[in-house]
């Protein structure tokens, strides 16, 4: 049996990095979500192209690539920061490592991006908000965005998630929120992940507001929170015009706005719900996440109903988002699985 051809470690020609690069994101990109082609499109454009475009693709060396990841660590990052940080770093990294395997595959050589590591990231801290502070901040926000944030601190949505949420996701009749939609750069885009996609149960609170957010402005839009034009929120906007300006009033440690998903699940936990059902409420296919990332923060006892969570919130309820007189009941679906309110 004759022995295979040994692998040619560099090609004698193949293609110029532009032109197998173009070319491999004309037959991949009907595999990506328009977010990440837009990633993708932006990596090649803004880094990789510029840098090795001329160069033979099968002739680029892991010297060549050393000193491009280097530069790219020294360049200045988004919001001020003085340097590009190490997740888009990796995944510059990773879209060109992605480029050189499939060349070598197509042409018949050895990559040269071999054990390269990527950066290692800073650890996000969860800080999640207290009962007390949920309280001030749906107190003391503008009225206009007191049921955003109340859905926000009750659900654990993602910010993409809640502002991408249309009237039609949401299910009053059996209190639900359907997740099937999100909002990536001012478009709207599918979940996050297969499993993002989920149905969240809400107590008759964040119900009884949805409901009076529905009676004020359900005919100015399709979204559940919208500007002026219909549009969905802006989230840049929110961020610097009304969470950070309410956070300094409160004298409240400054947090991204995706601390309130953090809250929720803490929340969830602290009041002794099922982990597994918190796993499903937050779009986790397991409770491994769930326990690394809040372990500090589950009690030894557990529910798996969301009653308990249900107390805590109208606890802290502002008067505007009460349910006041209004009788709540909860009633068993056909199937005896799920809660129906009326």
């Amino acid at each position: 049996m004759a022995a295979s051809a040994p692998i040619a470690t560099s090609p004698t020609s193949t293609m110029c990095f532009v032109d197998f690069a173009n070319q491999w994101y004309a037959q991949h990109e009907i595999e990506w979500k328009r977010s990440y082609r837009k990633t993708v499109r932006g990596a090649l454009d803004q880094h990789l192209i510029r840098r090795f475009g001329a160069v033979d693709v099968g002739r680029v060396t892991k010297e060549q690539i050393l000193d491009f990841r280097s530069a790219l660590g020294k360049l200045p990052g988004r919001k001020g920061k003085n340097t590009l940080s190490a997740q888009r770093s990796n995944h510059v990294m990773g879209v060109l490592r992605r480029v050189l395997e499939d060349a070598a595959d197509r042409f018949g050589f050895a990559s040269s991006y071999q054990r390269i590591k990527p950066l290692k990231l800073t650890k996000s801290d969860v800080e999640p908000f207290s009962p007390a502070e949920v309280q001030q901040i749906l107190q003391t926000v503008r009225k206009d965005f007191q049921t955003y944030l109340l859905v926000r601190f009750s659900t654990g949505m993602r910010t993409g998630e809640i502002d991408g949420l249309k009237w039609r996701y949401v299910d009053f009749d059996r209190g639900l929120i359907l997740v099937r939609e999100t909002i990536v750069n001012g478009e709207p885009d599918t979940t996050k992940t297969y499993q993002s996609a989920r149905d969240i149960e809400i107590s008759p609170a964040v119900c009884n507001a949805l409901r009076a957010q529905h009676r004020a402005t359900a005919h100015l839009s399709e979204y559940v929170f919208s500007n002026r034009d219909g549009k969905p929120l802006d989230h840049n906007n929110f961020t610097t015009r009304v969470w950070y300006p309410l956070l300094r009033h409160l004298n409240l440690r400054p947090r991204r706005p995706y601390q309130t998903r953090h809250t929720a699940a803490t929340l969830w936990l602290s009041t002794g719900e099922s982990p597994e059902w918190i796993a499903r409420q937050m779009g986790h296919t397991t409770t491994e996440m769930l326990f690394r990332v809040y372990s500090r923060f589950r009690p030894n006892l557990t529910r798996k109903d969301g009653a308990a969570f249900e107390r805590l919130l109208n606890s802290i309820l502002p008067p505007s988002l009460s349910l006041g007189d209004r009788p709540q009941t909860k009633e068993v679906d056909e199937n005896g699985t799920r809660p129906v309110l009326r």
